[in-house]
């Protein structure tokens, strides 16, 4: 299990879960970060091909805004375990978040480096994110979320300066914080 969007300013963050075969035969898995979008999407279909479950769940920014993102993201992970096809025997989890769930569980600081069940889940919480930030980009031209996936680049600041933020804005993040309102 793994997370994506965490440090984002727009956007939801997204959870996976992903269930691996114990000889599946995927080269290249990582950490979804050190790996290309090229790469990553490569990887993504692969994962989708091969995996025995995978659950996947989204929790969008007035959720984050009202609940905070720590708790956001432990919503976003029990409904990713939720949504799988297959009951897990373990769930590993990257990071130190602790899931109050009904199986076993164990937390891996690093896991997306050193467990191929959390890099697969990282690359694919991370390619399902930045397709929808794509979709986003469409309908919120001003941000550049295409290139940014939401995240605080010089372009999206400079754009928050300009702009009013758009309806999948964090408000309770830095910049906006500051901005009362969010575009309807």
């Amino acid at each position: 299990m793994d997370e994506v969007g965490r440090g984002s300013l727009a956007g939801p963050v997204v959870a996976a879960a992903v269930i691996l075969p114990t000889k599946h035969y995927i080269v290249g898995l990582n950490d979804s970060k050190k790996l290309s979008a090229k790469k990553r999407i490569e990887l993504s279909i692969k994962i989708k091909r091969i995996a025995i479950s995978i659950g996947i769940a989204s929790i969008e920014a007035s959720t984050i805004d009202r609940v905070n993102i720590r708790n956001a993201t432990i919503q976003a992970m029990k409904d990713a375990i939720k949504n799988l096809k297959k009951r897990p025997d373990l769930v590993l989890i990257d990071g130190l978040d602790k899931l109050d769930i009904d199986l076993p569980n164990k937390n891996i600081v690093g896991g997306d480096n050193s467990e191929e069940c959390i890099m697969a889940a990282s690359i694919y919480a991370k390619v399902s994110r930045d397709k929808l930030m794509e979709t986003y980009a469409l309908q919120y031209p001003n941000f550049g979320f295409q290139n940014n996936k939401g995240y605080g680049t010089k372009f999206h600041l400079n754009a928050l300066k300009n702009c009013n933020p758009s309806p999948i804005h964090r408000l309770t993040f830095k910049p906006m914080k500051n901005k009362k309102s969010r575009i309807l």
